[in-house]
């Protein structure tokens, strides 16, 4: 029902996200573009296989909002890291009617003539701090079919949280990924990549 589209790292600035892929990656980032909507800008790395790589940060240029922003960064004072991880469905109402409570509710963007939907909370936090994937909806071209290809691959996604164990089966029953991989301990989030260069760790 759901498929994993993109994974994510949060910063306090985005020069420091991309620094912080490129030292892990060996690889620059590719320039994004700003999120009118949350006040927030980008940069994004293809991966094979469809799926990307973003870094997202406040937007320092653009008007603080009235409403939290996305992916729990208002306020956020710790440093660039892998924190969040995002999966696209075809049909958002079914995935969502099987969800946890404050997943939230779609939220309808454009930039330039990418055209998604969003399911983000009143907070703008995910369910389980993270562990939990954020769900999205394309309407026009995904955004990894945009991207240039880096040569790296994920091989693997390990989401590690204390109370996994508690929502593992239901999230199961959503996502079929054997390349993601769920387990219980000290919340953290790793990435895995094989490339010409050879095996990347992300964190």
């Amino acid at each position: 029902m759901m498929k994993l589209d993109h994974i994510v790292v949060t910063c306090d600035r985005l020069e420091d996200g991309c620094a912080h892929v490129e030292e892990a990656l060996g690889l620059p980032m590719q320039p994004g573009g700003k999120h009118v909507f949350f006040g927030t800008h980008n940069a994004l790395l293809g991966l094979a296989d469809g799926l990307y790589l973003e870094v997202i940060a406040v937007d320092p240029d653009a008007p603080v909002p009235d409403y939290a922003r996305w992916f729990g960064l208002d306020g956020r004072r710790a440093g660039a890291r892998l924190s969040h991880w995002v999966c696209r469905s075809d049909d958002l109402g079914p995935v969502l009617g099987r969800g946890p409570g404050g997943w939230g509710l779609p939220i309808t963007l454009e930039r330039g003539d990418l055209r998604w939907a969003m399911v983000t909370s009143e907070t703008g936090e995910m369910p389980w701090s993270g562990g939990w994937p954020g769900l999205l909806q394309w309407y026009s071209q995904p955004a990894a079919e945009r991207l240039a290809p880096s040569g790296l691959r994920l091989d693997g996604l390990e989401i590690s949280h204390p109370q996994a164990g508690m929502w593992r089966g239901d999230l199961g029953a959503l996502l079929n990924d054997a390349g993601v991989m769920l387990r219980e301990g000290p919340q953290g989030m790793r990435a895995v990549f094989s490339g010409p260069d050879g095996v990347k760790v992300l964190t």
